[in-house]
């Protein structure tokens, strides 16, 4: 899986849990603080996008992701 595919995921999950941000165009540079997802949606999608990935990574590793892209990398990185 490359790295687009797993930011499609996180797009696709980030859509689920707010579907008010539909129209809004998400990039790698985005962080999912900024775009108005609290802390537990937050957690939420890492979570579903793990279990797609069939990964479990600590989050104390995915804490210091500024933004998608470098979530993207980490998980790119554990597969």
């Amino acid at each position: 899986m490359n790295k687009e595919q797993i930011f499609n995921i996180i797009k696709k999950h980030t859509y689920e849990i707010a579907p008010e941000l539909e129209r809004v165009p998400i990039s790698p540079t985005d962080s999912l603080k900024n775009l108005g997802i609290d802390s537990v949606n937050r957690a939420e999608i890492i979570m579903m996008v793990m279990e797609d990935l069939s990964l479990n990574v600590p989050r104390i590793e995915l804490a210091g992701a500024k933004n998608i892209g470098e979530l993207v990398d980490i998980f790119a990185s554990k597969l």
